[in-house]
């Protein structure tokens, strides 16, 4: 059977890859310490749950739900963004549901780009943002990340003859996989480029609550781009509600590129259950406590892992945000960074998720989520260490 030419520049996937090791050290009796994943292991609120729940029970909530069924979600959306980042929307133009900012990152491109067409990546990014690309048929020109620059792209540095080309360019902060954030400075000056070369600009967002103590608020790109001339940014209820299995997200923005992703969403699917919908809107307006002891939890595992990992050895700095460590590999695995997460999973059943599955800049670090509890990153560390000493030895 012939397939589509298309799925050959979609066949490598770390997530996969490591799924894969994984399957196999379970299958051999290791017990697996998962970090591979960003899932937090919290649980949603009991009010958000009750929300759904009750919801079950009502059979006007049972049938599908198109746009105009959205609507109370998207109104609680345009409230909560203005309360939270003092930027009106308008709830019928302006917002729109999604499953997932992976969902949107990935089915956007198709409403901007033709085949050949341009789009500005960084890399290191997540990679359904390079997947979404290549669907289009788009071309990719690399954003340089890089830790001598505060993990931020340097504007500048790109040729003239790109900047003319480009359609699109993506961006997220704070960032996953390197953990840094970018003051709204940055976004000021992103806004400014993408408005004048015409470049629509895309902002995932889906860490904006997960910033640690002693580091500045996460700021909205709409925040630099008011008048929603050239943004688009997308939200998700996976990681400050802990919803990530609920596959319920939102893209707020400019009325033409939301437009855009409405109509490719037009002919996939239609929206999440009703159920899961009020779930939301509960999360948004209810008690907002739950948030800061989500973070808190992150930011306390971070310190003990942190320190379990700087104690064997493993110099980690600490992340200001997300819930990862971005961890540059020891020097003897330097430039084999998938070959040490699959090995690693395989001796010790500890995954992590190789920095070269996040793009060429990628290449010499691990990510590690934060996604266990303390006495479980602890254990996680030694063994680490262990795998480290039989390594060298």
């Amino acid at each position: 059977m012939e397939f589509a030419q298309r799925l050959e520049r979609l066949r490598g996937n770390v997530f996969a890859d490591m799924d894969a090791a994984k399957a196999r050290a379970k299958a051999r009796g290791k017990e697996i310490i998962d970090l591979s994943l960003g899932s937090s292991d919290l649980p949603a609120g009991d009010h958000v749950l009750k929300a759904i729940e009750t919801s079950l029970y009502d059979p006007s909530t049972h049938g599908y739900a198109l746009f105009q069924s959205t609507q109370p979600f998207r109104e609680a959306v345009a409230t909560w963004f203005e309360g939270k980042y003092g930027v009106s929307v308008n709830p019928e133009t302006e917002v729109l549901t999604l499953i997932g900012c992976q969902e949107g990152t990935a089915h956007l491109p198709l409403a901007l780009l033709d085949p050949g067409d341009l789009a500005l990546l960084q890399d290191p990014s997540y990679p359904s943002h390079q997947g979404g690309i290549h669907l289009a048929g788009g071309e990719i020109y690399w954003l340089p990340t890089l830790a001598e620059n505060q993990f931020l792209p340097v504007f500048e540095e790109i040729p003239p003859e790109v900047r003319e080309r480009a359609k699109m360019m993506v961006l997220s902060y704070p960032h996953n996989p390197t953990t840094a954030l970018a003051p709204l400075s940055f976004f000021e000056e992103a806004v400014q480029f993408c408005q004048d070369h015409s470049i629509a600009l895309v902002h995932d967002f889906p860490y904006g609550d997960m910033v640690f103590s002693g580091a500045p608020p996460a700021p909205s790109v709409l925040q630099a781009d008011r008048q929603k001339e050239a943004s688009i940014e997308f939200f998700t209820f996976s990681k400050s509600y802990n919803m990530g299995g609920f596959r319920i997200a939102f893209a707020v923005g400019n009325q033409d590129l939301i437009l855009g992703l409405r109509q490719v969403k037009a002919v996939v699917d239609f929206n999440q259950y009703r159920g899961i919908l009020n779930g939301a809107i509960a999360a948004l307006t209810g008690p907002q406590e739950s948030i800061q002891n989500t973070v808190d939890t992150f930011e306390q595992r971070r310190n003990v892992f942190v320190n379990a990992l700087n104690r064997i050895g493993w110099e980690v700095p600490k992340p200001n945000a997300t819930m990862y460590l971005w961890a540059k590999l020891p020097d003897t695995w330097q430039g084999r960074a998938m070959e040490f997460g699959i090995k690693l999973v395989e001796a010790t059943g500890v995954a992590v998720a190789p920095g070269s599955g996040f793009g060429k800049a990628g290449e010499g670090y691990v990510r590690m989520a934060l996604v266990r509890d303390a006495d479980k990153l602890e254990e996680a560390a030694t063994k680490i260490a262990a795998f480290l000493q039989q390594s060298s030895s």
